[in-house]
């Protein structure tokens, strides 16, 4: 028998974090009618941008993350402002961060987070054609450094543990998934494209 969806008896907004506003939504089982409290982050939506030189360098930063207090290996990413289109979020994000413009935005597509309690979006550009154009610009809660990978090397990166944010992963994953669609041709042997570093 499919499963039905939940009615949704009540809302309430219990607390604003700027980041995120916390939801409890009161809900009815329609397979046992018994009603529950669900917990909620609703979030705007964030964006991911997989900078790309022309020489086939990813840019990539490294910064310290409070959740898991340690340093993280990631591309460029933040949440969307409220007039913001992802595209303009992720132009954005990529100059503040690491300096750079890009020649081209493609869009890559997007994933849910954690759909279980959260109720937004990431969405993943490939920015190619990527230069720097100017320094950081950092804001005071964040200590950026610039690093450049092969792309070949990433799934080494991976694997390793080395990039371990999981949107980053899955960021990587959609571009990888249809390579022959957004790589040019001598970049798409990537199991083969380990360079030293």
């Amino acid at each position: 028998m499919p499963v039905k969806p939940w009615e949704r008896l009540s809302s309430e907004i219990r607390a604003d974090y700027r980041i995120f506003r916390l939801r409890v939504d009161r809900s009815r089982s329609p397979r046992t009618g018994k009603e529950h409290d669900f917990y909620v982050l609703e979030s705007s939506d964030w964006v991911n941008v997989i900078p790309l030189t022309p020489e086939g360098q990813v840019v990539l930063v490294r910064q310290w993350r409070h959740g898991t207090r340690s340093f993280t290996l990631e591309v460029p990413g933040g949440l969307l402002e409220s007039s913001d289109s992802p595209e303009e979020a992720a132009r954005r994000e990529l100059l503040e961060e690491t300096g750079c413009m890009a020649g081209q935005m493609l869009y890559l597509g997007f994933v849910e987070p954690n759909p279980a309690f959260l109720n937004n979006k990431c969405h993943t550009f490939l920015a190619k054609h990527v230069e720097r154009v100017s320094e950081l610009k950092q804001d005071e809660k964040e200590d950026i450094e610039v690093l450049l990978k092969p792309l070949g090397q990433i799934p080494r990166l991976i694997s390793e543990g080395i990039i371990s944010h999981s949107l980053v992963v899955a960021a990587f994953y959609r571009l990888f998934l249809e390579k022959d669609r957004w790589l040019p041709p001598d970049s798409q042997d990537l199991a083969g494209a380990e360079d030293a570093d």
